[in-house]
């Protein structure tokens, strides 16, 4: 999603609105046949949920509905439908201070980030986490909230909620603890994908949370993934009252349940059957520099000759585009560096020490005068042109990614920018054998399950993601180092790769069913497909 500054008008209450056949499903699954249901509607925008209502004369016994948005409130008031209370107000003060209790939530909450929020909205929303026993943080999404807030409102027998919500639900950092919430309060929970977006103008991927608490001991979860909205409509409710996946309290992302049930016993358990370890014992990540500014710190070498440069101008690598391989080697980086590439990192010192001479001064106010002194980053240093953190890791771990994550060998001892991140090795691994290592599909299927996917199909891991990922170390796997390289360079397909390094790696080394090995394989495929799918 766009900042709000960037927003058109559509998108400056947070939200898209909700696809006739989408608010139907959610409506049919939550009524399921009951007359005296309570309903509440926290976002209820132009009223396409009240819409459908009125549509398929859905019976109830009262529906309540929040909008913020004056002009659309308006809308959902044009709509025929008995003991309906229309709400003009922001949902969070609603919920601190309503007395009453629901049966069924539903809605498309708004997607607007916490600094967008009026400092209202903040403490009232911060006031929901309290309740909840959360922690507020200023990452936090108002669906995330509007999440929490709904679960509160439900009566004590129980109760259901359905939501459109971001994707990101089921794996971004900041929504762990939502998830967690969840997995606690309620005791079914579905989740609905779909292969092709729901909201193609702006690639945001979009799942259905349907949630039911019945306060059994049982907490089950389920997936199922559909082609387009469009299926919801022969979509039998009856396929989401067995939730048959329990859920795994200690398990960070909810990425685990697009797998079935032996696929994800088979990633909690084959650590400890086979003594592998996590990428973190033999290695630190951490991200790589940040600059304030790549555009001005990050230059071809045409800059460096114009500005007289050359005693600032360091080795660097930026984008996975410039490594080929599995190890960028210093004749990789003059390839990249004759070319049109940015293969220089600029290292100036404080202003006391820099040359007079040449044209670093010169460079240095061409920045100021496009205001990169006054950024964020930029703006809180002594110097602003001073980067710090200028330390040169061992190896690459590419940040974002397309078909797989790569670990590369910085043999040309390049710096990086937060572009990749920073891989600095643990004493007594071997660089080699540790690089080597990675590539099988194991520790792929991991990158999978501990990354997240965005629009477009790339999948993104941070630092602490990459730690956790499975590696099976052998300091034998040196050997396969330079054959892996060769291969990458040229440009032979991953899966061939791993038919080799498979062997070795999982089958040899770490003893490995031919059976486990192709499970492990076929988990990667399976999630790394469905990522790619989003892309195409």
């Amino acid at each position: 999603m766009k900042l709000i500054t960037e927003a058109s008008a559509e998108k400056l209450r947070g939200g898209f609105y909700t696809p006739e056949p989408i608010a139907e499903f959610v409506l049919r699954w939550g009524i399921n046949g009951s007359k005296d249901l309570d309903i509440l509607e926290p976002s209820c925008g132009d009223g396409v949920f009240l819409d459908q209502m009125a549509k398929y004369q859905l019976d109830y016994k009262s529906i309540t509905a929040v909008e913020l948005d004056s002009v659309e409130a308006k809308k959902a008031e044009i709509i025929n439908l008995k003991n309906k209370q229309i709400i003009i107000g922001d949902f969070h003060t609603y919920c601190n201070h309503t007395e009453k209790r629901f049966d069924l939530v539903v809605g498309n909450p708004p997607y607007i980030r916490y600094q967008f929020f009026n400092r209202e909205q903040q403490i009232e929303a911060g006031d929901i986490f309290i309740r909840a026993g959360l922690t507020y943080s200023k990452l936090t999404n108002a669906w995330v909230s509007f999440v929490v807030g709904s679960s509160l409102l439900l009566k004590d027998k129980g109760g259901k909620i359905g939501f459109v919500l971001p994707a990101e639900i089921l794996q971004v950092s900041f929504a762990q603890q939502l998830r967690n919430f969840i997995a606690h309060f309620y005791n079914k929970i579905n989740i609905i994908s779909f292969e092709k977006l729901v909201f193609p103008n702006i690639q945001q991927e979009v799942v259905l949370l349907l949630c039911e608490k019945n306060n059994s001991k049982e907490h089950n979860i389920e997936h199922i993934e559909l082609r387009d909205a469009s299926e919801l409509q022969t979509l039998d409710v009856s396929r989401l009252k067995s939730s048959k996946k329990k859920i795994d309290f200690k398990s960070n992302k909810w990425t685990f349940y697009f797998l079935e049930q032996d696929e994800i016993d088979f990633l909690e358990n084959i650590a400890k059957r086979r003594n592998i370890p996590t990428l973190e014992k033999f290695a630190r990540v951490e991200v790589g520099i940040t600059t304030g500014s790549n555009d001005f710190f990050t230059v071809p070498l045409t800059t460096v000759e114009e500005y007289e440069l050359q005693d600032y101008a360091k080795p660097m690598v930026g984008r996975s585009v410039q490594v080929n391989s599995v190890i960028f080697t210093e004749e990789d980086w003059k390839i990249n560096k004759y070319s049109k590439a940015k293969a220089h990192l600029l290292v100036f010192p404080d202003r006391n020490n820099l040359n007079k001479k040449n044209g670093a001064i010169k460079y240095i106010a061409h920045g100021e005068n496009l205001g990169i002194n006054k950024g964020y980053k930029t703006g809180i240093r002594d110097d602003w042109f001073v980067v710090p953190s200028l330390k040169i890791s061992d190896a690459l771990f590419i940040r974002r990614n397309n078909l797989y994550p790569r670990l590369i060998i910085n043999q040309a001892e390049a710096y990086t920018t937060d572009t990749m991140h920073r891989v600095f090795v643990r004493p007594n691994t071997n660089i080699k054998a540790l690089t080597a290592s990675y590539y099988n599909s194991l520790s792929l299927a991991f990158t999978e399950v501990s990354g997240r996917s965005h629009g477009g199909g790339v999948l993104e891991l941070m630092p602490n993601e990459a730690e956790k990922v499975l590696l099976p170390y052998h300091i034998n796997n040196a050997s396969l180092l330079q054959q892996i390289d060769n291969l990458i360079r040229e440009k032979t397909d991953i899966e061939g790769i791993l038919k080799i390094t498979n062997q070795i790696i999982l089958k040899d080394h770490f003893g490995m069913s031919q059976q486990e090995i192709d499970l492990a394989h076929n988990i990667w495929k399976k999630l790394s497909s469905r990522r790619l799918n989003r892309g195409r």
